[in-house]
C-alpha cells in the first residue's frame, strides 16, 4: 500500500493528468490493496484464521480461493468509480470506459457466485444468506443500470458497494477477533475459579453446605452475556459506519424528520415555545431504550469477564456494582428515551402525585423492599456467600434482588427472605468482617470422677485438634452440678465457618478415646424406681446379674 501511494504521489508531480483525481485514485488503490492483502493473510493456511479463529482448513482455502482473484476487476472499478465522483463531467462520450465496466462488473459476477452460493447452501443464519444474496445481485443491477444508459450512477454506486464490501471483511475480522479474546478471557477466568475452588474445598464441613466462598456467575451465562452484548455493539458501530457510508445517497431519515407526530412546548405564556417530535425522534428513544435495556441484561457478563475478574475486589464487591450499574442503566436509558419522546416531568406532576399515593398504600410492601435492597447493596451488611441466620433460616446468601434475597440453606434448598426483614429483625453474619468463631463442647462426667485429669484430658484433646486456634487458647470450664453429671464446657475457637461441625466430630471421637483410656466415665442420666403396694409396702428395683440358664430356677 505504501508503494502504491509512493508511485500515486510521483505521478501527482509529474503532471500528466489532474492532482486531485491521481490523489483519489491513489488512495482508494492503497486503501483496497490493504484490505484484501490483510484478509489473503489472514486467510493462509496455518494462519491466524486457522491456529485463532479455528476456521476449518477447507472452509479456510474455499475462501482463500474465491478472494484470491476477486480484487483483480475491482482494482480497476475503483480506478473508474473515483473518476466518476472527482470528474463527472468526463462521462457523457466514454464509450470504452462504459464497455470496460461492464466486462469487470461481469466479471466480478461471475467470481463473488460460487462464494455467495457456498455461503447459501451451507449452515449459515437468514441474516448472512441475506447478505450473500444481496452481494451475488448488485453487479448484475449495476450492468442494468449501465445498459439503461446510468452510467454515472451505476458508477457511484459501485464504489460505495466496494466500500461497503470492505466493511463487510472488516466486521468479520473484528468479530472473530472478539470472539477469540472473550474466549481466552473466560479461560483464564475457568482457571481462576478451579484454583480457588481446589484452595477452599477445605472449607467445606460435612455436610457441604457451610462455605462463605463467593458463589460466582455461572461460565456458561458469563459467556452468552459477553457474547451478546458484543456482538450488539459491533453491529452498532458498523451500522453507523455504514449509515454514514451511504448518508448522502439515503434519504430516510430526512423523511422521517417531516413527519411530525405532536409537539411539546418549553416555557410559560408569552415565552412558550413549541419543538416538533417527529417520527425519527420515537424511534431513537425506542432504540435508546432497547439499548439501555440490553446493555443491563448482558453487562454483568462482559464486565466478569474483561474487569471485575482482574481486580482483586472484597466478596460481594462485584455482584453489588454490576446490580447497582443495571438499575443506573434502565433508570437513565429510560429518562432520555421519554425526553426523546417529549415527555414533560412538570407536566406529570400530578400523575406522580397519584401513583405515590397509591404506591405509598397498595405497593408499600414492594416499594420497602426495594429501598431495603438498595440499603442491602450499598451499606453491605450482607453480601453475596456470606453465611447468615435470621429468625430459624440460616444458609449462605446466594442472590440479592430487588425484592428479596434467596439463601441457599444447608439442604441446598433455596429459602427466600424478604429484604424489609434483613433490615428490621434480628440478623446473624457469621462471616460479616472476621470468620472466626467459637464453639462449645458439653461433657458430663460420673460422680466421683477426677476433676482435674478430666481438665487435662479435655485440654489434651482440643490442643492436638489442628482446627481448633490456639491463640486464643482452648479453656476448660466446671460449670455445674447436675442431677446425675458433672458437667463440664470445652470452648475453643475455629478460624472458618466450615471447620466448626468437623472440629466438633473430631473433639467428640478423641474425648471419648482418651477417657477409656483413664477411666473416666461419661455418665447418663440415672433414676431411682420404687414400687409401692396399697398397705404402703416400699420395695426399690435393683439390677441384678442374670443367672446361667443352668442355675435359673424357672428353666
Amino acid at each position: 500500500s505504501l508503494f502504491i501511494l509512493a508511485a500515486g504521489l510521483l505521478l501527482t508531480y509529474c503532471g500528466l493528468l489532474s492532482p486531485r483525481l491521481i490523489f483519489q485514485i491513489t488512495l482508494n488503490l492503497a486503501l483496497g490493496y490493504l484490505v484484501f492483502s490483510v484478509y489473503l493473510s489472514v486467510m493462509r493456511p496455518s494462519g491466524i484464521g486457522e491456529t485463532h479463529f479455528r476456521i476449518p482448513r477447507d472452509e479456510l482455502q474455499a475462501k482463500r480461493n474465491s478472494m484470491r482473484y476477486l480484487w483483480l476487476p475491482l482494482l480497476p472499478l475503483i480506478m473508474l468509480s473515483t473518476k466518476a465522483v472527482v470528474e463527472p463531467s468526463t462521462l457523457g462520450n466514454d464509450v470504452i470506459g462504459q464497455v470496460l465496466t461492464l466486462v469487470l462488473l461481469g466479471l466480478t459476477a461471475y467470481l463473488i457466485f460460487p462464494i455467495s452460493r457456498a455461503r447459501i447452501k451451507g449452515e449459515a443464519s437468514m441474516q448472512k444468506s441475506l447478505v450473500a444474496m444481496a452481494l451475488a445481485l448488485a453487479p448484475v443491477a449495476l450492468i442494468v443500470l449501465v445498459g439503461l444508459g446510468y452510467y454515472y450512477t451505476a458508477l457511484k454506486l459501485t464504489g460505495r458497494l466496494i466500500e461497503s464490501f470492505y466493511l463487510l471483511i472488516i466486521w468479520g475480522l473484528v468479530y472473530r477477533t472478539a470472539l477469540r479474546g472473550l474466549e481466552l478471557a473466560a479461560r483464564r477466568l475457568a482457571y481462576r475459579r478451579a484454583v480457588a475452588k481446589r484452595e477452599h474445598k477445605s472449607q467445606e464441613d460435612a455436610e457441604g453446605g457451610e462455605t462463605i466462598e463467593e458463589q460466582p456467575m455461572d461460565l456458561e451465562e458469563v459467556s452468552q452475556q459477553s457474547l451478546r452484548l458484543t456482538r450488539i455493539m459491533l453491529l452498532l458501530v458498523f451500522g453507523v459506519a455504514f449509515y454514514w457510508l451511504w448518508s448522502d445517497l439515503v434519504a430516510i431519515f430526512s423523511y422521517l424528520d417531516s413527519m411530525v407526530l405532536w409537539h411539546k412546548s418549553e416555557g410559560t405564556g408569552a415565552n412558550a415555545v413549541l419543538f416538533p417530535i417527529s417520527l425519527s425522534d420515537v424511534l431513537i428513544g425506542l432504540l435508546l431504550l432497547g439499548g439501555a435495556l440490553s446493555l443491563a441484561r448482558n453487562l454483568p457478563g462482559l464486565l466478569e469477564v474483561l474487569v471485575l475478574s482482574r481486580l482483586n475486589l472484597a466478596q460481594g464487591t462485584a455482584y453489588a456494582i454490576t446490580t447497582m450499574l443495571n438499575y443506573v442503566l434502565i433508570g437513565v436509558g429510560s429518562l432520555v428515551a421519554l425526553s426523546m419522546m417529549g415527555v414533560q416531568w412538570d407536566k406529570l406532576q400530578w400523575v406522580a402525585g397519584g401513583l405515590s399515593v397509591g404506591i405509598g398504600f397498595g405497593m408499600k410492601e414492594i416499594l420497602s423492599n426495594f429501598v431495603s435492597g438498595i440499603i442491602i447493596l450499598f451499606e453491605r451488611p450482607v453480601r453475596i456467600g456470606d453465611t447468615v441466620t435470621i429468625g430459624t433460616f440460616s444458609g449462605t446468601v446466594s442472590k440479592i434482588r430487588i425484592r428479596a434475597t434467596t439463601l441457599t440453606d444447608f439442604d441446598r434448598k433455596e429459602v427466600i427472605i424478604p429484604n424489609q426483614q434483613l433490615m428490621t429483625e434480628r440478623l446473624i453474619n457469621w462471616s460479616l468482617s472476621d470468620t472466626i468463631t467459637r464453639v462449645i463442647v458439653k461433657v458430663g462426667v460420673a460422680y466421683g470422677s477426677d476433676l482435674e485429669l478430666t481438665r487435662k484430658l479435655l485440654n489434651q484433646a482440643a490442643m492436638e485438634n489442628s482446627r481448633v486456634l490456639k491463640d486464643p487458647e482452648p479453656i476448660v470450664y466446671f460449670l455445674t452440678f447436675g442431677p446425675s453429671t458433672l458437667d463440664h464446657e470445652l470452648r475453643f475457637f475455629v478460624s472458618e465457618l466450615g471447620d466448626r461441625n468437623p472440629a466438633i466430630d473430631e473433639l467428640n471421637r478423641r474425648i471419648d478415646v482418651l477417657f477409656r483410656e483413664h477411666g473416666i466415665e461419661i455418665a447418663f442420666n440415672q433414676m431411682d424406681v420404687y414400687i409401692k403396694n396399697m398397705q404402703g409396702e416400699e420395695q426399690k428395683v435393683e439390677s441384678r446379674p442374670a443367672l446361667p440358664p443352668a442355675e435359673n430356677p424357672s428353666a
